[in-house]
């Protein structure tokens, strides 16, 4: 989406915090022993109160009001009874939403408590890669740029990337232009990051997997070779320098 007035930058700004606030505000309350259906429904209220819409609901009928993935989960797991919260989980919650006929969108991965099965490391190379990623976009940057980076950035901490799950255009719809910011240098992507444009940017750093398979259930994706992936995302726009970063009151990188 292009910013071509106040109202605008206030519409989306609107959105982002809702969606923002939702997410740390689930992260806050979630506890070993709670199911994601609990948790998820905690973040519906959250929406529903401040009268945003469930962006996965809305476009794509998804069933829950955000998608919550646990584990050896990388996206779109379904927030159900039957998934139990431990101690020491790998949780990733990922909230969009529209408000008002904008539409933003967030996420972040994180440990459930003690570290106990050693996932933080994955989580801090996730959050900071994103943060680097980020601060690197402006108008006129290559988003290939920032798919090298990603990657680059990723192999130094020891992990891949998910090729096949990317950032993408938001702001009027939930996916619109530019429809793929990869995690990876796309040689074949020769578009541009475009001067106060919205756009979700998010990260899918892997220990071994490098694509994302769909389970039966028609919705989780897993990876292809194993292991755990984290995932952190922001809706920002883009300047001509440092984006403004429009979901930052859910405090991923705190």
């Amino acid at each position: 989406m292009s910013i071509n007035n106040a109202e605008e930058l206030a519409g989306m700004q609107k959105i982002s915090d809702a969606v923002a606030i939702t997410l740390k505000e689930m992260r806050a309350y979630v506890k070993p022993g709670m199911t994601a259906k609990q948790l998820d429904d905690f973040g519906g209220a959250i929406l529903n109160d401040l009268g945003a819409k469930s962006a996965p609901r809305l476009t794509y009928d998804f069933p829950g009001w955000t998608c919550i993935s646990v584990n050896n989960e990388i996206a779109h797991g379904i927030p159900s009874e039957q998934k139990i919260f431990k101690e020491g989980d790998l949780i990733n919650i990922d909230v969009s939403a529209e408000l008002d006929g904008f539409w933003s969108d967030n996420g972040g991965s994180f440990v459930l408590g003690e570290d106990i099965y050693h996932y933080q490391k994955l989580v801090t190379a996730s959050k900071n890669i994103l943060k680097k990623a980020i601060n690197q976009i402006k108008g006129g940057v290559k988003i290939s740029e920032i798919g090298k980076l990603i990657e680059t950035e990723a192999k130094k901490s020891g992990y891949t990337v998910i090729k096949n799950l990317t950032g993408h255009g938001v702001g009027r719809s939930l996916h619109e232009e530019p429809h793929e910011i990869a995690n990876f240098q796309d040689r074949y992507n020769f578009e541009r990051f475009r001067k106060n444009t919205t756009v979700a940017v998010e990260t899918f750093i892997s220990t071994k997997s490098t694509i994302a398979n769909t389970e039966k259930d028609g919705w989780t994706l897993v990876g292809n070779r194993g292991g755990f992936v984290a995932q952190h995302e922001h809706t920002i726009m883009v300047t001509d320098g440092i984006p403004l970063i429009l979901t930052s009151q859910n405090e991923i990188w705190n």
